[in-house]
């Protein structure tokens, strides 16, 4: 089941699902933009395309364009030169949010994180280990 919510284009209440993040009527006009695109970037000419050639052509929105990669509405087997900016660098990407280079440094620094936490965590269970002893003079 989904959640009620607003669109986040025309503000209409619908019910969003994991599929659909959009109103029945914007859903409409994002499939009859992508049927536009698709003619588009289906043209011998067009297929090398690049995103921002496509949105320059066509005058599609490349948010919109780059969830139609996202959701796999676009192959880019099939259109090689589509793809969207990693989050963290900027670089192009064809999959995910991250590119290659972004990832491993995150899985780096996590790494550090953890045996730094791991390391933390250690000394303080030594420290619950240290035992004093006193001198009792009679």
């Amino acid at each position: 089941m989904g959640d009620v919510s607003n669109c986040p284009k025309c503000r209409a209440i619908f019910l969003r699902t994991k599929f659909r993040d959009v109103c029945d009527k914007c859903f409409k006009e994002e499939e009859k933009i992508f049927e536009e695109v698709y003619q588009y970037i289906r043209k011998k000419e067009n297929r090398k395309a690049m995103i921002n050639q496509v949105v320059e052509d066509t005058g599609v929105d490349e948010d919109l364009l780059i969830k139609f990669i996202k959701m796999g509405k676009l192959k880019l087997s099939q259109f090689p030169n589509l793809g969207y900016k990693c989050e963290s660098c900027g670089s192009f990407i064809q999959e995910g949010s991250l590119c290659a280079t972004c990832t491993n440094n995150m899985r780096k620094q996590l790494k550090t994180y953890n045996q730094e936490e791991k390391r933390k965590a250690e000394l303080i269970e030594k420290e619950k280990k240290v035992t004093f002893y006193t001198k009792n003079e009679e």
